[in-house]
């Protein structure tokens, strides 16, 4: 009786034992490749409880997230010979676990050392201004020559690719702030050369109304006499029209007036008709 207790004791562990070397669990995230014998045995397992045949099968659970790999900093040369060191990040998760397991060891570093191959490449093809303004470009590319050994023939998914850091030499980068410098003196030049010619026509707008309005001219001089005495300074001072100015230069000269003129005139006409008369020229005096 003792004996075929013990028996029945024995068959039960070792049926648990089986039952515990069968029982494999597959989280959500992940998908169970199943080897028996060494052969891949499909289905793939999807999540939950799954039994195996203890020795003969042997299950390999293949996460199925998304992967980031941090890519080290890469020296290059752009293609206007500018040396720089890029980094990166990619994003990537299996789609096929099969071939990611049975094609590739260790696929993550296999992508690590694709995506620096491919970090240097693509920045050897653009210059440095592609580099620094259109980042959406360069990372599409990269995401490009990334993606096309590894979906296929691997079984990984590229998600995406970004240029994290960009370091330039310091040489470079004191250019590049001389450069900024001189586009924004530029631009200040033609802005104040801009607001000189807007302000002129106006003056001439200006000029042109107040020459057809003669009493615009004395109407502005008392309003600008209205503005220097708000100010309530020591000295006035008061715009002076500049014929009047000529006129008392011409005086002061002993020019002739338009009246003396007129009167030379007159004489000259006397002399000329005195001379036809006699037939010809009078004797001087």
């Amino acid at each position: 009786m003792a004996a075929g207790v013990i028996g029945v004791v024995i068959v039960l562990v070792v049926l648990a034992l089986l039952g515990a070397l069968s029982l494999r669990i597959v989280q959500q995230y992940e998908r169970g490749v199943v080897f028996r014998f060494g052969r891949v045995l499909l289905p793939v397992r999807e999540p939950g409880l799954r039994l195996i045949i203890p020795i003969v099968d042997r299950m390999v659970r293949v996460s199925m997230q998304t992967t980031v790999i941090d890519v080290p900093a890469q020296g290059a040369i752009t293609r206007d010979n500018v040396t720089l060191k890029v980094d990166a990040v990619v994003y990537f998760r299996v789609v096929d676990p099969v071939k990611a397991l049975v094609n590739v060891e260790k696929y993550p570093a296999a992508v690590l050392q694709i995506s620096q191959t491919a970090l240097r490449s693509v920045i050897g093809k653009v210059d440095l201004d592609t580099l620094l303004a259109d980042r959406d470009k360069v990372n599409a590319d990269l995401k490009s020559v990334i993606d096309d050994p590894t979906e296929e023939p691997w079984g990984l998914n590229i998600e995406r690719v970004e240029v994290k850091d960009v370091s330039l030499p310091e040489g470079m980068k004191r250019s590049m702030s001389r450069q900024a410098e001189a586009e924004r003196d530029r631009r200040a030049r033609v802005i104040a050369a801009d607001g000189e010619y807007q302000a002129s026509q106006r003056l001439a707008d200006a000029s042109q109304t107040m020459a057809d309005t003669p009493g615009a001219y004395q109407l502005r001089l008392l309003q600008t006499v209205s503005d220097v005495a708000a100010e309530k300074n020591s000295t006035l001072v008061m715009p002076f029209p500049v014929e009047l100015l000529r006129f008392f230069d011409k005086y002061a000269r002993g020019a002739p007036t338009d009246q003396d003129e007129a009167v030379a005139e007159q004489a000259a006409a006397v002399a000329g008709d005195g001379h036809r008369r006699d037939g010809g020229p009078r004797p001087a005096r």
